[in-house]
């Protein structure tokens, strides 16, 4: 029996079936852009642990840096006892804010606690209590970020009634019919019907749905949220926490809009594998609850915060945007030409800023239906093969890809090889 094996047979006892996986592999060791499972065999991994891994598994600049900040100390709880890589790292991302005037920082450990938090201060600094989501949306597993979610499987099913003055309206996704117009209608019916704009406090949106699909918010919406938000004093919210440090060309996948957010959401990729997330927003927004109001026990810890500045170093330093972009671009190209051969699953919709890129599978060339069963099948015939993907989108039928930025030409070249395999005898 393999090591992969036992492993599995140990887990279904071990842990509960809401914390599954689809995948029988259990990592042993990784590094940059592939992964070793316990039984030795080597993938090529265009999942990036879910976004968190633009940087690559353990960059050599983020080990070392965690590493001497393991040699001076692990944890002194920044509310009790200060320290200096906290504060340096709100300072940088203080810098980084995509929003005119002064910000400020605080830190958190997870992108849902990023989310609440985000709420909290908008309510804090509105006086108001209501939030406006987008369907498709996805903002966390806590009880609110699941309220903020739009989409009930598996994200909201059996836990329960759900915070009160949560909203949704439709996210405009062309292939499903829904344009910006028709989102703007929503908002305006919603302001007709149900709550009073003078009673909300946030509306919140992902520049790209990360679950949702992939799916970049128009800059045409983005806008109309901003002057809707202006016009009522309604704090905006960017979701940053799968689109941010670089993995779209930008810094933050807002900025390709233009549109300047109030408060801005982030996690995943910012620490390099440590727990850490944040929220960036204006000053006298995030001035607003009382102190002691926010927190943590582990929020910002000082390991987290060294990896993080080391992330953001890498980023610059080795040109991670642009390479971006650069990915992106093959990817597409790429994709566009599968998506022409005969012989390879009906594919389409390919879409996407920088390397946050994916595509959907359909039941026809050049039809629009659906097709969850073969994206599954495409998946777990990529991992037969050594590569790593992921599905995602309200229909399941999304692939999404999310390799490492620092991936090396190579490996990248392979992959992409592994994936068209995969497109040619998943059907």
């Amino acid at each position: 029996m393999s090591k992969n094996t036992l492993l599995q047979s140990r887990r279904t006892a071990a842990v509960p079936r809401g914390l599954s996986s689809a995948f029988p592999v259990f990592a042993a060791r990784a590094e940059n852009s592939e992964l070793w499972d316990v039984d030795g065999r080597q993938f090529v991994d265009f999942a990036g642990g879910i976004a968190v891994l633009n940087t690559g598994h353990r960059h050599p600049a983020v080990v070392a840096a965690v590493q001497a900040q393991l040699a001076a100390y692990t944890h002194t709880a920044f509310q009790v006892i200060p320290y200096e890589p906290y504060v340096e790292l709100c300072e940088r991302l203080n810098r980084l804010a995509p929003f005119s005037g002064r910000a400020k920082t605080i830190l958190f450990s997870t992108g849902a606690e990023a989310v609440e938090n985000a709420v909290k201060i908008a309510r804090a600094h509105t006086g108001r209590t209501d939030v406006i989501a987008f369907t498709g949306g996805f903002h966390g597993r806590t009880l609110m970020a699941s309220a903020l979610t739009g989409k009930i499987a598996p994200y909201k099913k059996k836990f329960g009634p759900m915070p009160s003055g949560v909203w949704h309206v439709p996210f405009p996704v062309p292939q499903y019919g829904v344009s910006v117009s028709d989102t703007l209608r929503a908002i305006d019916d919603l302001f007709r019907a149900d709550v009073d704009p003078t009673n909300v406090a946030a509306i919140i949106i992902e520049p790209v749905q990360g679950e949702g699909g992939f799916h970049p918010a128009p800059p045409d919406l983005l806008n109309a949220l901003r002057r809707i938000c202006d016009d009522n004093g309604i704090v905006l919210i960017a979701d940053e926490v799968q689109t941010g440090f670089g993995r779209t060309g930008k810094m933050f996948a807002v900025e390709h809009s233009g549109v300047e957010p109030d408060l801005l959401t982030v996690a995943k990729s910012l620490a390099g594998g440590f727990p850490l997330s944040g929220v960036i927003g204006r000053s006298h927004i995030m001035d607003a609850p009382e102190p002691g109001g926010l927190g943590g026990t582990y929020a910002g810890s000082p390991i987290a915060c060294a990896a993080a500045l080391a992330v953001l170093d890498v980023i610059a330093s080795e040109g991670l945007l642009e390479r971006a972009n650069a990915i992106g671009t093959l990817l597409k190209d790429e994709l566009e030409g599968i998506s022409r051969r005969n012989d390879a699953v009906p594919l389409g919709f390919i879409r996407g800023p920088g390397a946050m890129v994916a595509f959907d599978v359909l039941k026809a060339r050049g039809g629009a239906e659906p097709d969850p069963g073969t994206t599954r099948r495409v998946i777990q015939a990529a991992l037969e093969d050594g590569l790593i993907l992921l599905a995602c989108g309200v229909h399941g039928n999304t692939i999404r890809l999310l390799m490492p930025l620092t991936i090396p030409d190579a490996v990248l070249t392979e992959g992409i090889a592994k994936l068209e395999n995969a497109l040619t005898t998943g059907c």
